[in-house]
């Protein structure tokens, strides 16, 4: 089933501004989101028929707002690629839209941890392709 994930590429003076109304931080922050759906547990579950839009078909999981500064001076610290990064950053946020959380430290973290990890290393890893 196709899904549809909203994205907003933005300066870090309009994230920080989304990220103190939604979540009360006055800071800019690398990315954010905003599930359309509750998934409990995490990860993929068939959605009611209500869910899917119908006019696209799709499931609609949330939207993303991306900071581009972000993603630039991450990808220098981490002395990787500003695309890699932007993945990195989308697969983590699409994961939150699918009720993964990194929290509780314990679990939690670890799932959505190795998720990643799995996802980056397919996109990115061209032995495996």
């Amino acid at each position: 089933m196709p899904c549809e994930v909203n994205v907003l590429i933005a300066a870090d003076h309009d994230i920080c501004e989304i990220n103190n109304e939604f979540r009360s931080i006055n800071e800019p922050t690398d990315v954010l989101s905003f599930p359309m759906l509750e998934f409990s547990p995490p990860g993929w579950s068939p959605p009611g028929a209500g869910a899917i839009d119908p006019e696209t078909g799709a499931l609609p999981l949330g939207e993303i707002a991306l900071s581009a500064e972000r993603v630039d001076k991450q990808s220098r610290e981490y002395g990787h690629t500003r695309e890699r990064e932007a993945a990195y950053l989308v697969v983590h946020s699409v994961l939150h839209l699918l009720g993964y959380d990194h929290t509780d430290e314990a679990e939690g973290k670890t799932q959505m941890r190795g998720r990643e990890e799995r996802i980056m290393q397919y996109l990115f890893d061209t032995e495996d392709k």
